[in-house]
């Protein structure tokens, strides 16, 4: 029996320990430094179809469907005229069983928690990583030491853990943005709130999309914002009314219909990997944020998360660990290239421009072969 230690309680980590548990030759445990794992209400996630093949293998397809939606659309928008530019049919991509899916993200952990515990180990706070003789130690801060076959690290974007395999300080850096979200229960009449909204406007985008069958709904906006190194370490700022309204004061005047509406708001600094880390142990792996953290302009963080932990399940049953890393790295460097790309025409200024993109994006999402090979190559 192969021993695995997965650190890091969010989605990839709880994905890929659900699919060891299907497989009686693994011994797996989960090591969250949090002393309790976050299953408040939360906010609102989006899941592609490839990331829908893979949780229904663990029984995501039996989950109630009044706690998940199934958007038929995503209609384009520019703030400016509150004027739909186009809209592109995303059920396209979607299968009988397998459908692009929107839900909290309360709603998913909790579907991946609920038949591991007590796998799953709270306030476990690691010192030091090593390998030997092809064993991994894990060494703790209360001095405890565990020893393992395979290490998964899926800590986050700040993940700690990453640093104490390769001995250096890693770390993301701000990609000046930050992200607003939030929830609503109502929208303006021209938006149709059973499909994914984007709107689009200089140095700024957002995207309203249900949740639920109930009308709840999800706001996140994408704002261009500088912020000194200081500020982005403090986060209690992020927290203060003062910070909030200044922010929401910033958001383009055409939207105060719905940003006045907002309820929970939480806004965030926005951070990216700045670089591919390739590790040299083929016992050590990295999975979800800690692997890679894109910018938020291709809604493929959760599912990304989720495929990169199937590949690697599957390639530690087949002993073929090796190709994990060269494989994940393609796709991530695709998607990576796509989101910067996304976020660029979304937050175009010139007037100019914007009347090239608004004309193209009315072509291109009727464009079969483009529309395969953008988003049916990541989709599918």
């Amino acid at each position: 029996m192969k021993k695995i230690a997965i650190i890091g309680a969010g989605i990839s980590g709880l994905f890929i320990a659900n699919l060891f548990k299907k497989n009686p030759y693994y011994h797996f445990t989960i090591y969250e430094k949090n002393n309790v794992i976050n299953l408040d209400e939360g906010y609102g996630i989006q899941l592609s179809v490839n990331s829908i093949k893979l949780l229904n293998e663990i029984g995501f397809d039996k989950l109630e469907f009044n706690k998940k939606f199934n958007p038929e659309n995503l209609d384009i928008y520019s703030i400016n005229e509150t004027k739909k530019i186009c809209e592109l049919e995303i059920s396209k991509f979607n299968s009988e069983d397998c459908r692009y899916t929107t839900l909290k993200r309360s709603v998913l952990t909790n579907f991946l928690i609920k038949d591991l515990g007590d796998h799953i180990i709270t306030g476990s706070k690691i010192s030091k990583i090593d390998q030997f003789n092809q064993k991994i130690k894990l060494t703790f801060e209360n001095n405890k030491k565990s020893e393992y076959d395979h290490l998964i690290i899926s800590d986050g974007v700040f993940s700690k853990s990453k640093g104490l395999i390769s001995k250096s300080k890693i770390q993301p850096k701000y990609n000046n943005t930050l992200a607003i979200r939030g929830s609503l229960n109502k929208v303006p009449n021209y938006i149709n709130d059973k499909n994914i909204s984007l709107f689009l406007y200089s140095n700024f985008h957002f995207v309203i999309y249900p949740i639920n069958s109930n009308g709840d709904l999800n706001f996140i906006a994408i704002m261009k914002y500088k912020m000194s190194s200081e500020d982005q370490k403090n986060y209690s700022l992020f927290t203060k009314d003062t910070f909030i309204k200044n922010i929401l004061e910033k958001t383009p005047p055409a939207v105060k219909d719905i940003t006045n509406n907002l309820e929970a708001i939480r806004i965030f600094p926005v951070f990216v990997s700045d670089n591919y880390y390739k590790l040299q142990n083929k016992n050590i792996h990295l999975i979800g944020d800690a692997f890679f953290a894109f910018p938020p302009s291709f809604a493929q963080g959760a599912s990304q998360s989720i495929e990169g932990a199937y590949e690697l399940f599957e390639n530690i049953k087949n002993n073929t660990e090796a190709n994990f890393l060269n494989n994940r790295l393609n796709k991530t460097k695709m998607i990576n290239n796509r989101s910067k790309l996304n976020q660029f025409v979304f937050h175009l200024s010139n007037p100019l421009t914007i009347f090239f993109r608004n004309y193209l994006l009315k072509k291109l999402v009727k464009n079969e072969k483009f529309l395969e090979t953008y988003l049916g190559k990541i989709y599918k």
